[in-house]
């Protein structure tokens, strides 16, 4: 297979590892910049040019890893090759939604996957009452598009906030407002879905004096069995984003697991190091197993 990872740098763990695998097992493997790609539109013939070339017909598939800062340009660049007939194992599509913390719930609450109560307002008049709606402090404030466990705050009294709300809202930053999962402890879990099924789980813990529990901000992780509920759950998450390779994260709490984040551009290295999982491996093998299938129905 031609393969595409699609990311910033080639030094990235993540992509590294996915890099390793693919040319372990034989695979001709290309890291592309996104950010670099330049989209022609002419004559109904597209093309993506990246250092002079033009790539569009070069992969038989993509592995995007776009980042919170290049979504829009890199689902872009994504949707090209997916019109131009390459499967990637995250469509332009499921980026979008997934990057945006607000179109990630409202399809996970329609599809009856549970939330924990959420409420998303740009009314500073009634500050007073979305909070009420939430069941009162303490709530977590979150940035719609924030990432690693930044933009998320904690307001442990309705005065605090008041105020870290009106601020936000009178700089023009979205943001969701979210009920305190107190039995949570301080833990989540991330479920790695590949293919319709949890290849790995992990639940991370955040540091003593942090309600976060994201490794990114100095917490820890060790490997963890899901139920069969958390199993499903993660799995249907993946199907309704269109998300073949994704991560998503569950807390666990009075009420049963409620669903937090789904997660375009999984890392690997914390997953990989608290569990001993090969999620690299096991990516390429399940793009080789889609390829196989692809070219065995084209030639019958």
């Amino acid at each position: 297979m031609n393969i595409f990872i699609l990311s910033v740098s080639e030094h990235i763990y993540s992509t590294q590892r996915i890099y390793k695998e693919a040319n372990r097992r034989g695979h001709k493997v290309r890291v592309v910049n996104h950010l670099k790609c330049s989209i022609k539109l002419t004559n109904g013939k597209p093309e993506i040019i990246y250092e002079g070339e033009n790539i569009i017909d070069i992969p038989d598939v993509i592995i995007p890893r776009i980042g919170a800062s290049a979504t829009r340009h890199g689902a872009a660049v994504v949707k090209e090759f997916e019109m131009n007939g390459v499967y990637s194992t995250a469509t332009s599509l499921g980026i979008l939604r997934a990057q945006n913390k607000v179109r990630t719930l409202q399809i996970m609450n329609r599809k009856n996957i549970p939330i924990p109560n959420t409420l998303f307002s740009v009314n500073p008049e009634n500050i007073s009452e979305q909070i009420d709606l939430l069941g009162g402090a303490p709530i977590i404030i979150k940035l719609q598009e924030g990432t690693h466990g930044s933009g998320v705050i904690l307001a442990e009294s309705k005065k605090s906030a008041k105020s870290i709300i009106d601020t936000m809202y009178s700089t023009n930053t979205s943001i969701l407002l979210q009920e305190f999962i107190q039995e949570s402890n301080s833990e989540d879990i991330r479920a790695f879905v590949v293919n319709d099924k949890v290849i790995s789980s992990m639940k991370r813990k955040g540091l003593e004096d942090d309600f976060r529990s994201n490794i990114h901000q100095g917490g820890s992780g060790f490997k963890v069995d899901l139920s069969l509920e958390e199993e499903k759950m993660a799995i249907k998450a993946a199907q309704h984003l269109s998300l073949p390779v994704t991560g998503v994260d569950l807390i666990r709490s009075k009420r049963g697991p409620l669903l937090i984040e789904v997660n375009s551009t999984p890392g690997l290295q914390g997953i990989e190091a608290y569990t001993k999982d090969n999620i690299a491996k096991a990516i390429i093998k399940f793009l080789e197993e889609k390829c196989l299938n692809k070219d065995s129905k084209t030639t019958s």
